[in-house]
């Protein structure tokens, strides 16, 4: 036998392995594909077994990188916050007029939720249906403190005499949250494909 049938052939070669992604890559790949199915808005809940199949693994590896589908689910709402509280961040600091601040803050809220409509679900509360009731209680807590820097714009804006005397920012900045929910659940509901007007108006006429 010749030196050269000692040599394996590339046709003959061991089929490579298939690479697995990192981890920090795999959790990103769960936590899109879970806001995914969420936009497809499905009347039942997204399952764990649902989501191992669309990402054609098994539930034990989901449950490598995610403890429960509730800790998924606390992954996308801190996602959210940090989204809405970094634009809210780069409001403030690009514009000193209170009123425009809260406005803008609005439509910042309102434009990520038509954005994101797997996401949008999960604000207002529809996608959680069935979850665990912290994750409720996370949700409200964020939006809390959403109107909370509304308020605080608003008593800027009050400072800077933007309002007329008798302004009660703690009490407009809920009917702004309270527009702002609407709005929301226009976004993701089952209107969301029906014509809406727009929102400016709207936010104008609350602010004033």
């Amino acid at each position: 036998m010749s030196d050269a049938d000692d040599v394996t052939k590339p046709s003959e070669s061991r089929p490579v392995a298939r690479r697995r992604p990192a981890p920090g890559r795999r959790r990103e790949q769960i936590l899109q594909c879970l806001a995914g199915m969420l936009e497809e808005g499905a009347a039942e809940r997204v399952t764990t077994a649902a989501l191992a199949a669309r990402l054609q693994v098994s539930e034990a590896a989901l449950y490598r990188h995610f403890a429960s589908k509730a800790q998924m689910f606390e992954a996308l709402i801190d996602f959210i916050e940090a989204s809405l509280f970094g634009l809210v961040a780069q409001i403030e600091s690009q514009q000193t007029a209170g009123l425009a601040q809260a406005a803008r803050m609005l439509q910042a809220l309102l434009a990520f939720g038509e954005r994101n409509p797997g996401l949008c679900r999960v604000l207002t509360g529809e996608a959680l249906v069935g979850e665990h009731a912290r994750l409720r209680e996370r949700v409200q807590r964020l939006l809390l403190r959403f109107e909370a820097s509304v308020r605080q714009s608003l008593r800027l804006a009050q400072q800077q005499g933007e309002v007329a005397n008798g302004f009660e920012p703690a009490e407009r900045a809920r009917w702004l949250l309270t527009y702002a929910r609407g709005g929301l659940a226009l976004r993701c509901g089952a209107a969301a494909s029906a014509p809406r007007p727009g929102d400016d108006g709207a936010l104008l006429a609350l602010l004033g």
